[in-house]
């Protein structure tokens, strides 16, 4: 049996020995793309380097990834989707291209991985007005070894990757894995809709840019960037269906058992039941928040964090559910930590912020479980003095509803309030729908559903004009905010103390909104005196120059600022506006763009500061 600690460790020694970097992951927030709450792709934190940007390791890239992908939650305890998971891939920076790119992928697959050559399968772009039919590609999987009738040429939607309507783009050719008991067929193009092949593996040639305006252009160098699921490759190559049947699972499953009492959920975790059902989600959102705190996202009601408390609130439903009432999250969180803290070690650096978070959130959460049942006794008493025309106080509804009419036995409850239960307290339809059975009552699923779905397209229209502007967007206003904040940050350490952290950054050309750790409300003195560093850091015309370090030596640098040390590689790059008296506006670690002059960029004005989350407090400042 392949574990994933197995395929990981393959996978960093196989491109090593072919000449690449080993990068670390990166957090799981973007620093410089407003565009995504989470990174969602090993490519996505590497995307100014795909555009061009020199990476501090090189041209040859590989790493294993943090990945986080929210779309989808609600599917979440089926056999493939999680929230959590990690992305394995290599990259290659206007070096190799597609000829080294397949041979590898050939040689990792039969070679390293010991996959027969009958059980694999390819397809590649047919071609359109983008970028021609990819017969390039095609002949190079031939001359690989890989049989003809086995080459599928398939569309759009199947073999071309872009991350998003805007940003680096291109034709990709995918991997499959036949994974039926018979013999795979032999013709991959008719049957490559049969779920038994299984994408294990996919080479994104990046060859473009596509523009706001959806025009094509060329990138300044051809790319590779590649990606494979280290979770599902695991349980497809021990022949599982399910990732909860993996390693990555094992552990946290049992312990689930263990808490719940309901042993088959780690003797048979994918059978159909609701108690397994519960337990897989439970366990992926106990994994996800755990991630999270790591990279000391806090929960909250807004942005990253508002998906956190959401994915701990209901990984605490789904434990009562199993008959846990206390004491969940803490013993789960330490599994993970265990399990991951040798890859991310992150993990256990912030172990005691992890368990003091999540104990306070489940705290939380159990207390406005309770308040809500107040409420859904408040709501129960309303339908009942208006639809049956008699008070609920003193009545069983089981054994006295011989004494309600009939036609009034079953009534519904309006969705708008269920669906306010929902938001406010927490409480999922199947969860009020038992509450309501008690007293005859029920909500019209269509119509809760109906509220969920305006719910879900309001938060998506604020979300994308939240988020508006292409990936990696650097565009000039956005590139000189993104300066402008380099030097905010030395101002707030000025100011404020030397605690001063940056916590997460949100940037577009309008605005630029930073977080950062402060416990207390800023004065409208300190607001002002930081305003008054960054302008006369301005006025100051200081000029950017930029070094490459190795981390170690920068990290002893008491000059230097820096958060987020570990998701960087072994070199780092140091940017420093320094004026023409030699003095130092602002001295920090990044991996973004920046403005070559601070004369250029206006006048610098905070609009808001505000609270974040506990110990971390927001600022929304412009440049005019």
């Amino acid at each position: 049996m392949i574990t994933t600690d197995d395929l990981r460790q393959k996978w960093l020694d196989f491109w090593k020995q072919n000449d690449h970097a080993i990068v670390p992951s990166a957090g799981v927030i973007p620093e410089n793309d407003p565009t995504a709450l989470f990174h969602n792709a090993g490519m996505h934190p590497l995307v100014p380097y795909l555009m061009g940007e020199s990476h501090p390791s090189g041209v040859r890239l590989a790493n294993f990834q943090k990945c986080i992908r929210t779309g989808d939650i609600d599917e979440v305890g089926d056999g493939v989707h999680l929230t959590f998971f990690e992305m394995l891939g290599n990259w290659s920076l206007g070096d190799y291209f597609k000829q080294e790119q397949i041979a590898w992928s050939f040689e990792f697959l039969t070679q390293t991985l010991e996959l027969p050559v009958e059980k694999l399968a390819v397809s590649v772009f047919s071609g359109d007005d983008d970028a021609p039919r990819d017969e390039e590609s095609a002949g190079m999987w031939k001359q690989a070894g890989i049989p003809e009738e086995r080459i599928a040429f398939l569309g759009k939607s199947d073999n071309w990757w872009s991350k998003g309507e805007s940003g680096p783009c291109g034709p990709d050719t995918e991997m499959f894995f036949w994974t039926g008991k018979n013999s795979a067929p032999e013709n991959f193009e008719k049957t490559h809709d049969d779920p038994r092949w299984v994408e294990i593996w996919n080479d994104v040639f990046m060859t473009f840019n596509r523009k706001a305006d959806g025009i094509l252009e060329k990138l300044p160098q051809k790319n590779v960037d590649t990606g494979m699921g280290l979770e599902r490759t695991v349980a497809v190559l021990n022949g599982k269906s399910s990732v909860y049947e993996t390693d990555a699972f094992a552990e946290i499953l049992e312990k689930i058992a263990e808490l719940s009492g309901h042993l088959d959920i780690a003797q048979n975790p994918t059978a159909e039941t609701e108690i397994n059902r519960s337990a897989r989600i439970l366990a992926d959102h106990i994994r996800t928040s755990t991630i999270l705190l790591g990279d000391r996202i806090q929960p909250s009601n807004t942005d990253q964090g508002y998906i956190l408390r959401r994915l701990i609130r209901r990984a605490i439903r789904h434990g009562m559910k199993l008959g846990v009432e206390e004491n969940l999250t803490l013993p789960l969180a330490e599994v993970v930590i265990e399990k991951l803290g040798k890859n991310y070690p992150e993990l256990v650096k912030n172990q005691e912020f992890i368990l003091d978070e999540l104990g306070r959130e489940e705290e939380l959460f159990r207390k406005t479980l309770k308040k809500g049942l107040k409420e859904f006794r408040k709501l129960i008493k309303k339908y009942g003095l208006r639809a049956r025309g008699l008070s609920i106080e003193g009545l069983n509804p089981k054994s006295d509803e011989s004494r309600l009419p009939s036609e009034k036995i079953i009534n519904c409850i309006s969705a708008k309030d269920a669906f306010d239960l929902y938001q406010t307290y927490g409480f999922p339809l199947e969860m009020i729908n038992e509450e309501l059975e008690e007293y005859n009552l029920f909500v019209h699923e269509k119509e809760f559903n109906k509220e969920f779905q305006k719910h879900q397209e309001l938060s998506r229209a604020n979300s994308e004009k939240k988020f508006k502007g292409g990936l990696g967007d650097t565009t000039e206003a956005t590139v000189k905010l993104h300066t402008a904040a380099h030097l905010m940050v030395a101002g707030l350490r000025k100011v404020l103390g030397e605690h001063v952290e940056q916590r997460g950054s949100n940037i577009t050309p309008e605005r630029l909104r930073f977080d950062f750790s402060h416990e207390e409300k800023m004065t409208e003195e300190q607001k002002a005196a930081v305003e008054k560093y960054v302008n006369d850091a301005i006025a100051a015309d200081a000029e950017q120059t930029l070094e490459e370090v190795p981390k170690a030596d920068a990290e002893k640098d008491p000059t230097i600022v820096g958060a987020f040390w570990e998701k960087y590689p072994d070199t780092v790059k140091i940017f420093t506006f320094r004026d023409k008296t030699g003095k130092a506006w602002s001295r920090e670690l990044c991996g973004g763009p920046h403005w070559k002059r601070t004369g250029d960029l206006g006048t610098f004005q905070i609009k808001k500061e505000e609270s974040s989350s506990r110990g971390v407090r927001r600022i929304k400042a412009v440049l005019e």
